[in-house]
C-alpha cells in the first residue's frame, strides 16, 4: 500500500517481510492446513514481540506505534501477512484490543491488555450470526438483564478461530440497544461447533450461547449504547481485511508476470503477445486502483473521517469485486499450472474469497452506501 512510509515503517515493513519469510514461508502454510489452529502459539508470540499486536493499544498498557497512528502501521503487518498467506488471528485480536482501549474500564484494561499486547491472551470479535448477518440491525444474540450481571443466548457464526482464543467480545442485543460483552471463551453454557472454510489455515467455528451469565462488569462500554463503538470496530477490520487482500494480490500479480516472461509459446515469451498485454493492463489499472483505495481507507479511519463509513463501504465493494477478478485471471495466464494443488494460486484466491464473504459482501456493502447517503428509499 502507498503510504508514503516513514523510515521507521519502511524499516519495520522490511523486518516484518523478512521474519515472515523466514519463519513461516507459503511451504509452512501448507503443512499448517493439517494443524488443529492452523497456527502455532509460539510463533505467535515472536510477532506480538514485534508490536503486531500493541498498535492500537495505549502505551500505559504496554502498547504503542511507529508513528503515534497505529492503525497506519498495523496495516504495513497485515498487507505483508497477506503476501505470504500468513495464519494467525491478527484482524479479530487487534479489533477487540482497540475496543478495550476505547471503551474498557480501568479494571477491564489492566486485566486483558497486558496479556494481548504480549501475546499470550487471543481474543476475538463474535459479529456474525448465521444467514450472514453482520449489521446491527440484524443481529438477534440475546443479553438479558439477571442477577446483577447477563444472559446471553443466540448463535453467533462464523467466529475467526472462537476455538483458539481466550476471550471473546460479543455484541448483542438488549432491551435498551446494542451491548457488547466480554466473555471468556470457556464459559459455562458456550458450545463449539467447527465450521468448514475455504481458507486452509483460518479456523471458524459456530459458536453457541445457552444462557450463558456473565456479570455487569462484563459489559464493555455502556449498555445499549454501542452501535457507534460496533460501527468503529467494523471500520478497522475492513481496513486491515482490505490491506491483507492486496497484498495477496500484489504476490500473485508479481509472480504471474513472471511466469509470462519465463514462459515460452512458438518461440516467444507469452508477456510479447499484444491480447495478453491489454489483460495485464485492466489487471494493473485494478491493482493500482486497490492499492490506492485500501490506502485512503486506512487513512480516513485512523483519522475518524466522518465520511469514512461510505468510504470503507466503498472500497469494501470495489476490492471485493475487483481483487478476486484478477486473482481469477492470473489462474487463466497459468493455464492448467493455475489449477493444480501443488501451485499456490489457489491458496491466494482462497484468502480473497474469504476476506470478499466476512464483514459483508461487495453487494451488502453496495446497499449499505445506499443508506448512508439516503437514496434506499427508507427500507431498513
Amino acid at each position: 500500500m502507498d503510504l508514503d512510509l516513514s523510515e521507521d515503517q519502511e524499516f519495520f515493513r522490511d523486518t516484518t517481510r523478512k521474519f515472515l519469510e523466514s519463519r513461516i514461508p507459503v511451504e509452512t502454510v501448507r503443512k499448517l492446513a493439517k494443524h488443529p489452529d492452523g497456527f502455532e502459539r509460539d510463533w505467535w508470540q515472536s510477532g506480538a514481540e514485534m508490536g503486531w499486536t500493541s498498535m492500537l493499544v495505549p502505551e500505559e498498557h504496554g502498547g504503542g506505534s511507529l508513528a503515534g497512528e497505529g492503525l497506519l502501521d498495523l496495516v504495513i503487518v497485515a498487507e505483508e501477512m497477506g503476501r505470504l498467506l500468513t495464519p494467525g488471528p491478527l484482524l479479530v485480536t487487534n479489533v477487540v484490543a482497540a475496543a478495550i482501549s476505547e471503551r474498557g474500564t480501568p479494571e477491564q484494561q489492566k486485566a486483558l491488555l497486558p496479556g494481548i499486547v504480549s501475546g499470550e491472551t487471543l481474543a476475538s470479535w463474535a459479529l456474525d450470526e448465521p444467514g450472514g448477518r453482520w449489521q446491527a440491525a440484524e443481529l438477534d444474540v440475546e443479553a438479558r438483564a439477571h442477577d446483577g450481571g447477563f444472559l446471553l443466548r443466540g448463535v453467533k457464526a462464523p467466529v475467526e478461530a472462537a476455538g483458539q482464543v481466550d476471550q471473546l467480545l460479543v455484541t448483542a442485543r438488549t432491551r435498551t440497544g446494542l451491548t457488547q460483552l466480554l466473555v471468556p471463551a470457556d464459559a459455562a453454557g458456550i458450545s463449539l461447533k467447527p465450521m468448514q472454510g475455504l481458507d486452509l489455515v483460518r479456523r471458524y467455528a459456530e459458536v453457541r450461547f445457552d444462557d450463558v451469565f456473565v456479570p455487569e462488569s462484563a459489559a464493555l462500554g455502556r449498555v445499549g449504547e454501542a452501535h457507534e463503538d460496533v460501527e468503529r470496530q467494523l471500520q478497522i477490520a475492513i481496513a486491515l481485511q482490505l490491506a491483507e487482500t492486496m497484498g495477496a494480490v500484489d504476490r500473485v500479480f508479481e509472480f504471474t508476470l513472471e511466469w509470462m516472461f519465463d514462459r515460452h509459446s512458438f518461440g516467444r515469451p507469452l508477456a510479447s503477445y499484444q491480447a495478453l498485454k491489454h489483460r495485464f493492463a485492466d489487471m494493473k489499472l485494478y491493482l493500482e486502483a486497490g492499492m490506492a483505495t485500501a490506502t485512503a481507507v486506512a487513512r480516513a479511519v485512523q483519522q475518524r473521517d466522518p465520511e469514512a463509513a461510505a468510504r470503507v463501504s466503498a472500497a469494501k465493494s470495489y476490492v471485493g469485486d475487483h481483487a478476486t477478478f484478477v486473482l481469477q485471471e492470473c489462474v487463466q495466464m497459468h493455464g492448467g499450472l493455475g489449477v493444480t494443488w501443488e501451485y499456490d494460486l489457489h491458496l491466494y484466491l482462497r484468502r480473497a474469497t474469504t476476506n470478499q464473504l466476512r464483514y459483508g459482501t461487495p453487494r451488502d456493502h453496495r446497499e449499505r452506501i445506499a443508506r448512508l447517503i439516503g437514496m434506499d428509499g427508507g427500507s431498513r
